[in-house]
């Protein structure tokens, strides 16, 4: 994302103009996406986030002050998406559990049909329900690295923190995700994944 087309197409979009806008969407969408990953509860659909996330961004464009904090002021708005997804997903289970006595969970589906899914999807869902149960801190700038490809200057200077804490941070959630593997493995008998080894 280069920061000078984003702040010219930032300004233009908050003038008003919806081509600017659809091609700012169009360039963060992904990394949008990542940083949803990292803050989404557990059974939340990301396609239903992002459509939020979007309309979001199309009413309150006009409120941004500044068009260099685009990106920024995107993030924020992908955090508080998720948080409110959270919540409306604890009513839901709330409401469920008094409905039916029970607990009331959910299925947790990643989309697209079950039984077509390959299992290297499987697998890639597998972990990242269990990075969810990573803390944001940690979890965040891994998914950034990991599913957004983002380098550690690139997510340093996304979340406002020196490379070297990136750094340090990836490699504990590394670490700590490994250590969530590896206990669901001995937990369920299965070999132990190697999908979360270091880059």
């Amino acid at each position: 994302m280069d920061r000078d087309v984003t702040s010219r197409d930032a300004a233009a979009a908050i003038a008003g103009d919806a081509r600017a806008l659809e091609r700012l969407w169009r360039s963060h969408r992904r990394w949008a996406a990542a940083v949803a990953l990292a803050h989404k509860p557990a059974g939340a659909e990301l396609e239903d986030l992002l459509q939020d996330i979007a309309m979001t961004v199309v009413r309150k464009i006009g409120d941004l002050r500044d068009p260099a904090s685009f990106t920024p002021w995107l993030r924020r708005i992908v955090i508080n998406a998720a948080r409110t997804a959270g919540r409306r997903r604890r009513t839901r289970l709330r409401l469920v559990g008094a409905a039916t006595g029970g607990e009331g969970a959910l299925d947790r589906h990643a989309d697209g049909d079950a039984g077509d899914r390959p299992e290297a999807l499987a697998e890639g869902r597998r972990l990242l329900d269990l990075a969810q149960r990573l803390h944001p801190d940690y979890r965040e700038p891994l998914l950034l690295r990991c599913v957004r490809g983002m380098s550690h200057k690139q997510i340093s200077g996304l979340l406002d923190l020196p490379v070297t804490t990136i750094e340090t941070r990836i490699a504990r959630a590394r670490k700590m995700l490994r250590e969530e593997v590896e206990f669901e493995a001995e937990a369920r008998s299965l070999p132990v994944t190697r999908a979360v080894r270091s880059d």
